[in-house]
């Protein structure tokens, strides 16, 4: 379950930022580095900021 939402998170953070990105300032696309960085990083270091957050919120895997 943790993944699943995991990944939705990423891939909204990630669309929204391309829309905020064609229409309101290209700057945004910043944002989606962020997350691509972040989901690499996850990737090779097996440590989730936001696996962490939903531990503390109860959500089981």
């Amino acid at each position: 379950m943790k993944n699943r939402i995991i990944r939705a998170v990423a891939g909204t953070f990630i669309l929204l930022s391309l829309l905020l990105a064609i229409y309101v300032n290209q700057n945004w696309l910043w944002f989606t580095a962020f997350v691509g960085v972040n989901l690499l990083q996850s990737s090779i270091t097996k440590w989730c900021l936001m696996e962490d957050i939903l531990d503390k919120l109860g959500v089981k895997d």
